[in-house]
């Protein structure tokens, strides 16, 4: 290391805030790679009588420097709070698990009891889940009361592996007596979806002292909800509800009323942009009028709800006299619905508390096309129950849907190139058979770049973290973009350019809808682009766009995330 270097991080550590049993190195944007980089970090760390809390956020640290700065933690046992987020900026994927060993191993030979674990911000993904588990099943946590994993990537896969550990540690921490008492639960932009959200309802059902609940953005629909629900029932503590930016429709929204009258310690309740619908809308007001007398905040913008029903959640909030903020914004009121609303929280004194209707989506015509929407939904999902070996539809409790993921599934009818096409999902994939590939790409016209954009979109939406439904989807890719890259009759640019328009990242004069999930086109084209069949004169086009403020790319910001990174390094 240079001593002008050494000199730098000498001058950034003396700026530190040491006080209160804590050390801080928080955004210090200090790149400790070896156990040389580290050394100023390792003194300030064994010279730190009392340490308490470790801040390590806003800094980048390797596996070696993991290493040593463990080592110094082995002496630490009265340590409590890890404030460990976006502490492995430019890391390989590969460096952040054993890494997370390292430091874990640390906390148990030192005997520590943790109140508070943050990992938040590190893109580690499924395996990276791996790395803490350890340290989460041990004594070290049985003390836990915070966990944060807020956009790690964790996907399907790492959400059980979390799951199984919380529920390890409750179970050992029973039989010691004193059972783990989580209180605040972290996990929003994870992907976590239907299986990865059940599995997780199944331990907070087991903890059941749980305060504070944030998962948004993680593509929950309404089987995910309603284990969610069913496990929030049993957690009568809970102050703080947090799923924005998931898919109720009307069943989760039922479901998740049904909870909310069983609990009476609600404050805060977000179900932004999460699709209640009007039906929903009324379930919760409902819920909301007969008890929840100290909730401070509501917030249902931009979920499609109608005049009648957003008249119906004003008049239930009459006697809430601690609310502070409702949120109604982005919905489908119109006009003459906006002033009615205002009119109705005039009555009661209330006025202070709406917030914007700004982007009110104006009156749409009455229940029909909801109507319509739900009955495809209710097919899709009729459908993927058979492809799973469910049969006849039954009560979703958290537990049945865990237990039918381990039964023998019954024989499903075949399927086609395109069938799966017009109707995707990861089983459809898998049942095409290991032709899948070639079928596909032999189907596909690649003269046509419009063909072939939507095709590739089909493919990835199926995308998701279990080793072979990503195999599937990453051999798919290859034959099919191995074909048309290396035709003469291919416009490559014609080609991104439609791929860009159906991403919603860049706009068209005709009118197409943007596909409704980036997260699995992101991550197949982190794949797709580290092939020789690529064309590297298309990276820099790629990278612009990705680049670019974006509500949907933020929604996927660990897809995103890899897919720059990986772009970078091209």
């Amino acid at each position: 290391m240079a001593s002008e270097d050494i000199t730098k991080l000498a001058e950034s550590l003396a700026k530190t805030k040491v006080g209160g049993g804590q050390l801080s190195f928080k955004g210090r944007s200090l790149k400790l790679n070896t156990a040389e980089d580290a050394e100023e970090v390792i003194k300030q760390i064994e010279e730190f009588d009392g340490l308490e809390a470790l801040r390590l956020e806003g800094n980048t640290v390797g596996v070696e420097a993991a290493k040593v700065i463990a080592k110094a933690l082995e002496k630490k046992s009265e340590l409590k709070r890890c404030h460990w987020s976006d502490m492995f900026t430019g890391r390989l994927r590969s460096e952040i698990p054993p890494a997370l060993i390292s430091l874990g191993d640390a906390l148990i030979t030192a005997g520590a009891q943790l109140v508070e674990l943050d990992l938040s911000d590190n893109a580690f993904g499924p395996d990276g889940v791996r790395g803490f588990e350890a340290l989460l099943k041990s004594p070290t946590c049985y003390t836990l009361q915070e966990l944060k994993l807020n956009n790690c990537g964790m996907g399907i896969g790492g959400g059980k592996i979390l799951a199984a550990a919380l529920k390890e540690c409750h179970r050992k921490s029973s039989a010691q007596g004193k059972p783990l008492a989580l209180k605040i639960f972290v996990a929003g932009r994870n992907r976590l979806e239907n299986d990865g959200a059940t599995a997780l309802a199944e331990a907070f059902g087991i903890i059941g002292t749980l305060e504070e609940v944030h998962m948004p953005q993680n593509g929950i629909n309404h089987p995910g909800i309603t284990a969610l629900a069913q496990a929030f029932a049993i957690n009568p503590l809970l102050k703080v509800i947090n799923l924005n930016d998931n898919t109720f429709t009307e069943k989760g929204a039922v479901a998740m009323a049904e909870t909310l009258k069983a609990l009476r310690q609600i404050e805060v309740i977000n179900f932004g942009d999460c699709l209640v619908r009007s039906k929903g809308a009324v379930a919760i007001a409902d819920a909301v009028k007969e008890g929840l007398h100290k909730l401070k905040e509501l917030n249902m913008s931009f979920c499609e709800i109608k005049r009648d029903a957003a008249l119906t959640v004003a008049e239930a909030i009459e006697d809430k006299a601690e609310l502070e903020r409702l949120d109604l914004n982005g919905n489908c009121l119109g006009e003459e619905g906006c002033e009615q609303l205002q009119e109705i929280l005039e009555g009661f004194n209330m006025t202070s508390v709406l917030g914007s209707l700004s982007d009110d989506e104006g009156e749409e015509e009455e229940d029909e096309d909801e109507e319509e929407e739900e009955e495809e939904e209710e097919e899709e999902e009729q459908q993927q129950l058979k492809e799973r070996g469910h049969g006849e539809q039954e009560s979703l409790t958290p537990k049945k849907i865990i237990d039918s993921q381990d039964s023998t599934p019954v024989p499903s009818p075949p399927v086609d190139v395109a069938t799966f096409l017009a109707f995707p999902s990861p089983e459809k994939l898998l049942r095409l058979g290991p032709k899948c590939s070639v079928l596909i790409a032999q189907q596909t016209d690649t003269s046509d770049v419009e063909k072939v954009a939507t095709t590739l979109l089909r493919i990835s939406s199926v995308f998701k973290d279990e080793a072979p439904v990503k195999a599937a989807v990453h051999e798919t890719t290859d034959a099919l973009m191995r074909k048309a890259f290396t035709s003469a009759t291919f416009n490559s640019d014609a080609f991104i350019t439609s791929l860009l328009i159906h991403m919603g990242l860049l706009k068209s004069e005709e009118k197409i809808k943007a596909v409704p999930s980036l997260y699995g086109i992101l991550m197949t084209l982190n794949h797709m682009v580290q092939q020789d069949y690529f064309p590297k004169s298309l990276a820099p086009v790629l990278s612009a766009f990705v680049t670019k403020p974006n509500r949907a790319l933020d929604s996927c910001s660990f897809a995103r995330h890899m897919l720059l990174q990986t772009l970078h390094q091209l």
